[in-house]
């Protein structure tokens, strides 16, 4: 009967709703919309994941709750790239590489990487075109807690025509043929098919090359390479199936034509006119710079030994160039978004770029704003994440100095939690 008894309260208590994990965060400084004036002596209050509410002053703890103190620190919603390669990094290894690695491999680095990037502050990416299906497996394995590692928005295999920027080179013929891609298409109806088939295989945005690229070994410019038609195609039946298009795009030409055709973002625009700007306007599509991509390139043209005749002309061409495109597109009222082309640089390193984009006119809080709620905006997850609101998704960071003066302290991160689990303690 003492038996009975006790196995029926237990079978009470665990029908009982589990305790909330709460946590406060004091937050000496806080953007909680940056673009906003900052706030000063807030608490936030995190319930399992999310933000429950954000209160004035520093409220006490209650029986249960946990206090994490950051009355020293500049409190901000996490970090947003909108455009990373999160499977591989370039370097001299990069070729051998593809040989020799298996899916699985790519994607036990892409895990390492996330690691890097989250512990960076950036609780969110976007991966704009990967090889190996392995980037599906990744985001799985993060989003359903496996492994630690930023939220992920993939793109699958990038779609580029025949002979474009997002095809493999430089090996022989049989070898190539390891690296067929399926977002390859030539013509309407194959591009309608390279959609569809990315969307089919659990692509949440699709990447097209309006142009051709810096990184590409072959010698085939950095301009328009899909006609209009192609890209009307491709645009047409990516938003058909709900699906944001981010364009790479180099070339004067290649920007406008994808533009025209109604791309959400344009990738890089280091040849941006008044066309150009013309046409962001009016169409509202983001701008997401990369410039970092633009100067490591072209200081590995000039030191790493590793790349083509064709990558490091292209690389010197293009990498003085992209940091000047910012400059003119903030000034002419394009919308930014933050994006650094990680894997070309090395990842943990992204919040360099902040400091690349205030060299390039754009005010600091400008800066952290395209970084959390422009990028939301773009990936549209304005509901989830970019601000510290009541119901959104508990990604909070903080840093030891006002961002808004040393903008440089965004590279050191001294707090960074994401989904109410921190992975970076002060």
């Amino acid at each position: 009967m003492l038996r009975l008894a006790v196995v029926l309260a237990g079978l009470a208590l665990a029908c009982l709703p589990a305790r909330a994990d709460t946590k406060l965060i004091y937050a000496g400084t806080l953007f909680a919309v940056p673009g906003q004036a900052p706030l000063k002596e807030q608490t936030v209050v995190v319930k399992d994941g999310r933000i429950s509410e954000v209160k004035a002053g520093f409220v006490r703890a209650s029986t249960g709750e946990r206090v994490i103190d950051l009355r020293n620190q500049f409190v901000l919603p996490g970090l947003i790239d909108c455009h990373v390669h999160i499977l591989g990094e370039l370097s001299a290894k990069s070729k051998v590489e593809r040989v020799e690695d298996s899916e699985a491999f790519d994607a036990l680095r892409g895990a390492t990487y996330a690691l890097r990037t989250l512990r960076a502050g950036f609780t969110t990416v976007r991966d704009l075109g990967e090889r190996s299906p392995a980037i599906f497996a990744l985001k799985r394995a993060i989003g359903e807690g496996m492994i630690a590692g930023p939220r992920l928005v993939i793109a699958g295999s990038t779609i580029t025509p025949t002979g474009g920027h997002a095809q493999t080179y430089g090996y022989r013929d049989d070898v190539n043929a390891l690296f067929a891609s399926t977002g390859v298409c030539d013509g309407v109806e194959d591009c309608r098919r390279a959609v569809r088939l990315q969307v089919s295989r659990g692509a949440d945005v699709i990447k097209l090359v309006s142009t051709g690229g810096v990184l590409s070994d072959i010698k085939a410019g950095v301009d328009q390479q899909f006609t209009d038609d192609e890209l009307l195609s491709i645009v047409k039946t990516a938003h058909g199936l709900g699906r944001r298009v981010a364009a790479h795009a180099h070339g004067a030409g290649g920007i406008n034509a994808a533009l025209r055709a109604g791309v959400d973002s344009i990738e890089h625009g280091s040849y941006v006119n008044d066309e150009s700007i013309s046409l962001f306007r009016k169409t509202g599509a983001y701008l997401v710079p990369t410039v970092m991509a633009g100067v490591t390139a072209a200081q590995y043209a000039k030191t790493g030994g590793f790349m083509s005749e064709a990558q490091k002309q292209k690389a010197l061409q293009v990498g003085p160039v992209i940091q000047k495109a910012l400059e003119r597109a903030y000034a002419g009222g394009v919308k930014i978004a933050f994006g650094t082309d990680t894997g070309v640089s090395p990842h943990g390193q992204n919040a360099k770029e902040f400091v690349l984009m205030v060299e390039a006119g754009m005010p600091p809080m400008e800066a952290l704003k395209a970084a959390t709620v422009n990028a939301a905006d773009l990936l549209q997850l304005s509901e989830t994440i970019g601000t510290i609101e009541a119901g959104k998704a508990a990604d909070i960071i903080a840093v030891e100095k006002d961002p808004t003066r040393e903008i440089r302290t965004m590279e050191r991160m001294r707090f960074v939690m994401r989904g109410g689990v921190v992975y970076v303690n002060p």
